[in-house]
């Protein structure tokens, strides 16, 4: 078995030199220059950890809104190898600049490609996690795979994470996931040349919910590995905390008539076309749903005041989300929300 820096050769290690990393910078908007640049400093050298070197892969990609010649080079030289910046423009939403940042692939060397976020802090095995099952072959070989984020391991990140990161198995194969979420997913190229993310007018984040169903049409399954652990960051002030749970809750408007067509017999596709009746009805599901995860799916163990406190703060937190889908789904709240930018620069320590 050969060894590169470290790193054992074999099935990974090709995998590896032909998978492209996009990484898109759109979370961090809500901040000055200076820490944009301090934030993605920070995340380049925790990715330089990765148990998979960077340098082995195959292409990096980060897209921007135009940092400066010097923050470029900078990251570069941090990274310990070349990165493609993709430019974007101020009118560019997060679905679209991962879209860009694809754009940017190159066919000719790169079969895959994981899409992460700025705004997230993987673990030092999530590349290895995430591209290991493309070593399989034969016809089970996956052509999607679905790794685990989560918020942090405190109560409040537990009750955020069983309402906005749960994953529900899917039949169409063993191990595999009915949804997924775009900052931590991998495909082979092809695949996603196919369907990459779609717009959908007034979502601030659910293109992933979206494509996650139209390939479970299109019997395509999800491998889920729950090994490829990425933390999500909470936004840096309460205010922002608030107002992310407001388009969280408006989202559920967007989303509902893709959930009812998908999930119902078509008697009951009203349900998408009802104004907030139908919101209502899915953040009702929802919060039944994230009641059950706590203690589950991968998340902490939690003794019975922490478990009670999770509980009451999932219930809280789902009132919010419920606000914000009436508000939208009666016609009181029609901004667009996808270029909404909050701010994801304050470090884990010391969020709120």
């Amino acid at each position: 078995m050969s060894m590169t820096n470290g790193f054992p050769g074999g099935p990974l290690a090709a995998i590896a030199a032909r998978t492209a990393l996009v990484l898109e910078t759109n979370n961090l908007r809500g901040g000055d220059a200076a820490r944009v640049v301090g934030s993605l400093k920070r995340l380049v050298a925790e990715l330089t950890q990765q148990t998979v070197p960077l340098p082995q892969l195959g292409q990096w990609i980060i897209t921007h809104d135009g940092l400066p010649v010097e923050a470029r080079n900078a990251l570069t030289a941090l990274a310990g190898r070349s990165i493609d910046f993709s430019e974007i423009d101020a009118n560019t939403n997060y679905y679209e600049a991962k879209n860009a940042g694809f754009a940017s692939v190159d066919a000719e060397r790169c079969d895959y490609v994981v899409f992460a976020d700025a705004d997230c802090r993987p673990e030092r095995d999530w590349l290895a996690q995430l591209l290991t099952p493309f070593t399989q072959t034969g016809p089970a070989a996956p052509v999607a795979v679905a790794g685990r984020t989560s918020y942090a391991a405190s109560v409040f990140g537990v009750a955020l994470t069983a309402i906005d990161f749960m994953y529900f198995p899917s039949e169409l194969a063993p191990g595999a996931t009915r949804n997924f979420y775009a900052n931590n997913v991998a495909f082979r190229r092809d695949l996603f040349a196919r369907y990459r993310y779609q717009p959908l007018t007034g979502v601030y984040r659910g293109h992933c919910q979206v494509l996650g169903l139209k390939l479970r049409s299109a019997g395509v399954p999800v491998q889920y590995v729950s090994a490829a652990h990425t933390e999500h960051r909470i936004p840096d002030s309460r205010r922002e905390t608030l107002k992310l749970r407001w388009l969280r809750g408006e989202d559920t408007v967007g989303l509902t008539p893709f959930l009812v067509n998908t999930h119902l017999p078509p008697g009951w596709r009203w349900l998408g076309r009802s104004g907030p009746l139908g919101p209502f009805c899915v953040l009702a599901v929802r919060l039944g749903c994230s009641l059950r995860a706590l203690n589950h799916q991968d998340l902490p163990r939690l003794g019975p005041l922490r478990y009670l406190a999770a509980l009451c703060l999932t219930i809280a937190i789902s009132a919010v989300d419920t606000l914000g889908a009436l508000a939208r789904g009666s016609g009181l709240s029609t901004a667009r929300r996808d270029l909404e930018a909050l701010s994801y620069h304050k470090p884990s320590a010391e969020q709120p």
